[in-house]
């Protein structure tokens, strides 16, 4: 059997590991920031009659153009945007790759700013596109100040910027956006992945985009829509952009299934984010409880919550999977990462690590 050093791989891509998040069947999973809600059976009836339809039709090529779902899409983000300004792919990670095979490629670099979503550098390699990154603020934070250096140091032709950050939950004021926007000549693209679980009130940046042609917001279903496994990704940008990334768009690539289903999910819009509600009550009562417990939890807008203060985040990490509970060790010192699941989830998590003892460690 031939290994990877036996195949005419790409220079870039030797040595390279591919993404991995763990795939541990546990009761508890709370460690990839799905939303652990079950989709409502009335709706999820809807779905399933609206997918019976789509196959017995599944012998023609589905609409190119998705023209029904951008629509749909234009509708349920408001901000007086249209199917034009909308583009939709298999989850937000072929979003990100439709971007950089458009803007990146050899020769051109994106500017990040690390920790953040693992996805976005690898993404990067797999197109050519040089990654390069900058130091954020403390707490995780990323001012305009900070930001424009980063920007004027390296100049590059695209800005990923999370909005709240992944891993760490971290807000992004509009204001480092703008700031951001208004000092590089490239393209800004702000992951909005989490948007739905952010405080009432907080501005999208969505907000921003009229008159900002170079501005991408990129949103999932995967989270509040309970959605991780049907993988519909899409984002909000000027119509040229969109007319962009058809240039590198494979034919077809969004199934007649995969249209049905999310149409159907937003139809049912309400229903389905009336657990938003429900699990920004259990990331707050995580922050609340981790903290009582001894932990420093960061702030979070998103649907999971980053604690720091383990004495051995790796051996908290297995001592918690042989208690059912799969959580995320994201790499940063003493620190690990848990969903907001359930009420029942978030009880059984908070009762396991209390029974460890200070520190993490049993």
């Amino acid at each position: 059997m031939a290994s990877l050093s036996d195949l005419p791989l790409r220079d870039d891509l030797k040595g390279a590991v591919p993404y991995g998040a763990p795939q541990d069947p546990v009761r508890y999973a709370l460690n990839v920031n799905e939303n652990t809600h079950p989709i409502p059976e009335a709706v999820a009836r809807d779905i399933v009659e609206q997918l019976a339809h789509a196959v017995i039709g599944a012998n023609r090529y589905p609409d190119r153009e998705f023209t029904a779902l951008r629509e749909a899409f234009a509708d349920y983000l408001g901000h007086d945007l249209t199917a034009d300004h909308i583009w939709a792919a298999n989850g937000s990670n072929e979003i990100i790759q439709h971007v950089l095979q458009a803007f990146g490629g050899p020769g051109r670099r994106v500017l990040g700013f690390p920790p953040t979503y693992s996805m976005h550098p690898i993404i990067a390699a797999g197109t050519g596109t040089e990654w390069v990154t900058a130091e954020r603020d403390a707490e995780y934070r990323i001012s305009p100040e900070t930001a424009v250096a980063a920007v004027e140091r390296h100049d590059p032709d695209l800005v990923f910027l999370c909005a709240p950050n992944n891993p760490t939950g971290t807000p992004l004021p509009v204001e480092t956006i703008e700031a951001v926007y208004a000092a590089t000549r490239g393209i800004v693209f702000v992951d909005e992945a989490y948007a739905e679980f952010i405080p009432a009130g907080t501005p999208s940046a969505l907000s921003l985009l009229p008159g900002r042609e170079r501005l991408v917001v990129s949103r999932t279903m995967s989270k509040a829509f309970a959605f991780a496994g049907v993988r519909v990704g899409y984002l909000a940008a000027d119509p040229a952009v969109t007319d962009a990334l058809r240039l590198v768009r494979l034919p077809y690539h969004l199934s007649a299934l995969t249209q049905a289903a999310a149409l159907a999910a937003l139809r049912h819009a309400p229903e389905m984010l009336a657990m938003v509600d429900d699990i920004r009550g259990q990331r707050d009562r995580l922050v609340a409880e981790l903290t009582a417990l001894g932990y420093r939890a960061h702030e979070s807008g998103a649907n999971f919550v980053l604690f720091d203060g383990l004495t051995d985040p790796a051996a908290t990490f297995r001592a918690l999977r042989e208690r059912d509970i799969l959580i995320r060790d994201v790499g940063l010192p003493g620190a690990l990462r848990v969903t907001a699941g359930t009420e029942e989830e978030t009880s059984y998590f908070l009762r396991a690590l209390a029974d460890l003892g200070p520190g993490g460690a049993s």
